[in-house]
């Protein structure tokens, strides 16, 4: 039904109309003429139908009240945040598991609304939970209006509590068992079938400061990766799957050394996930006699792909990266920035031991490179006097003491460290060929690029908190804020979009509506759609929300 003007003579004539279909074809009958257009404008008779009109049509009465100045001031809330990561926390089961954890515990507020508030705010602003407090203010999230700081607070402590005595079987040396354990292990039970065919986990650690004591025990020195040797720390250790997706964390007091930290890991997996063959594939400060020993006994034998350090390692360093052998080229010197970084592999075995030798053209040109400049450097520091050199550990690699206190050159050790450039080595006891296993051994990079998303994009450092319990909690919140990034970005990239997380955040924190009175009756207003907005949607399976809606 619809108006239409029809001329007669020198005049026009407003009518109502409406359509229909007579054997399939479309026709019109005119139910109303309403009288000379010009008529009608004139004397404001038109104007006064509309509007009589407008008041069953409540997006139309909008704008109609706004005309007459009949509208109250608006209040806007934030609702895309909520919208796209509240849709994944259920998916995930997180909300299911968290309330299933809590159905025993009597709390006079929401934990499980409050810890998806801290997860929420470390996605998109971070900061310390006093922050999350102040920041949900602007924001439409389900919930959460009651709740207020010391709840969050309490809400860490729950994650990072210890189990009882009798649920302590399979903890780490370092650290009891947690409830946050048991969210790991829920979460991963509930899609063990993902992991039917799951042969690879990746593991890596690093290192959190504390401006304060670091709790009662997670807080001591050790060898801090930010940097920061006048601060107390802890260790974390993050667990990928093969498709960078988190499975589990550990939370170690700082003096932990990388070294004794890979058997714990799979000694959990086996015992508390229920994962008995696979492939564990770590970094080169995980390798030791003893760790191997660990992983080859023959009731477990793991399988395992580590780095190796090529320079302390007498016998990679003079037998492996001596031996003499053709390299397989893997990838080529690409053409442009996009192509695979240039590698050759060589596999070389040392008794019952298996190396893979790897060597990337480029990195080896950029390490002699970065060697002669130092030299130049070198050579002209030695005619201003020595003495200062030594305390420099680019210089001190490459100097020989020559009597009375005097430094030189050494030409044997610029020699024997052009060995090792742009090389890197690895053992393994895998059966898969050798530039296989390189390309493993490289997605690594996954587990670095989660811990910089902990530390820099969620920015959960420093650390205030001061017991042992919440600093386990807030650290954990991180954890599940990177498997709902994780969740999103594969979702997005199944659809063929490859989004920038920055531009999702500012794009999908955009997302505003704004709530407002019109002639007595409540509407929300949405905001226009900018940037990825409608892909992230999309990608979740969430409807965009109606421009004008009105609440009941």
């Amino acid at each position: 039904m619809y108006f239409r003007t029809k001329r007669t003579g020198k005049y026009e004539y407003a009518q109502i109309v409406t359509s229909f279909r007579d054997s399939g074809k479309v026709k019109q009958e005119v139910l109303l003429t309403l009288g000379r257009l010009d008529a009608m404008k004139s004397s404001g008779q038109f104007d006064q139908l509309i509007r009589s009109g407008v008041r069953f049509c409540e997006r139309l009465a909008v704008l109609d009240a706004g005309d007459r100045g009949e509208s109250g001031a608006a209040r806007i809330e934030r609702i895309g945040p909520d919208l796209v990561f509240g849709r994944l926390w259920r998916e995930l089961g997180f909300e299911k598991i968290l309330r299933g954890l809590l159905e025993d515990r009597r709390y006079e507020f929401d934990v499980e609304r409050a810890i998806y508030l801290t997860v929420l705010h470390r996605l998109f602003v971070s900061g310390s939970d006093r922050q999350a407090e102040l920041w949900r203010q602007d924001y439409r999230i389900e919930g959460v209006g009651d709740l207020e700081l010391h709840h969050l607070y309490r809400a860490m402590a729950f994650l990072g509590s210890a189990l009882g005595d009798e649920a302590q079987e399979g903890k780490t040396p370092f650290t009891p068992r947690c409830v946050k354990d048991l969210v790991e292990e829920r979460w991963f039970d509930q899609r063990r079938d993902l992991f039917a065919e799951v042969d690879v986990v990746f593991f890596d650690t690093t290192s959190i400061y504390f401006e304060g004591e670091g709790g009662e025990t997670i807080g001591r020195r050790g060898h801090s990766k930010d940097h920061r040797p006048d601060l107390k720390q802890m260790v974390v250790a993050m667990v990928l799957d093969k498709t960078g997706r988190p499975i589990c964390c550990e939370m170690w007091p700082g003096n932990t050394t990388d070294v004794t930290t890979l058997i714990p890991i799979v000694n959990r997996l086996r015992r508390c996930f229920g994962v008995n063959q696979i492939c564990i594939v770590a970094d080169r400060g995980m390798i030791s006699r003893k760790t191997i020993a660990e992983l080859e006994k023959p009731d477990t034998a793991w399988k395992y792909i580590l780095g190796v350090r090529m320079r302390r390692q007498k016998e990679v360093r003079e037998e492996v990266l001596g031996r003499r052998g053709t390299y397989e080229v893997v990838h080529p010197k690409g053409k442009s920035f996009k192509d695979p970084s240039p590698l050759k592999v060589k596999e070389v075995w040392q008794e019952q031991r298996r190396y893979i030798v790897c060597l990337n053209e480029d990195q080896r040109k950029k390490d002699a490179a970065d060697r002669q400049a130092i030299l130049a450097g070198l050579k002209d520091q030695l005619k201003q006097g020595d003495k200062s050199l030594v305390g420099n550990r680019g210089y001190r690699r490459y100097l020989a003491c020559e009597g009375e206190g005097r430094f030189v050159v050494d030409k044997n050790k610029v020699r024997d460290e052009a060995r090792f450039d742009g090389k890197w080595v690895l053992r393994t006891n895998m059966d898969l060929a050798a530039a296989q296993v390189a390309l493993t051994y490289k997605r690594l990079w996954m587990v670095e690029d989660i811990f910089r998303t902990m530390k820099s994009i969620l920015d959960s450092r420093p650390i205030y908190h001061k017991c042992d319990e919440t600093i386990r909690g807030h650290v954990f919140c991180s954890f599940l804020a990177v498997a709902l990034r994780r969740e999103l970005e594969e979702r997005l990239e199944a659809k063929g979009d490859a989004l920038e997380w920055k531009d999702i955040v500012r794009d999908v924190n955009d997302l505003l509506e704004a709530h407002t009175v019109f002639s007595g009756k409540s509407f929300a207003i949405r905001s226009q759609l900018k940037g990825c907005v409608h892909s992230v949607l999309q990608a979740v399976g969430v409807a965009v929300p109606q421009t004008v809606r009105a609440i009941h």
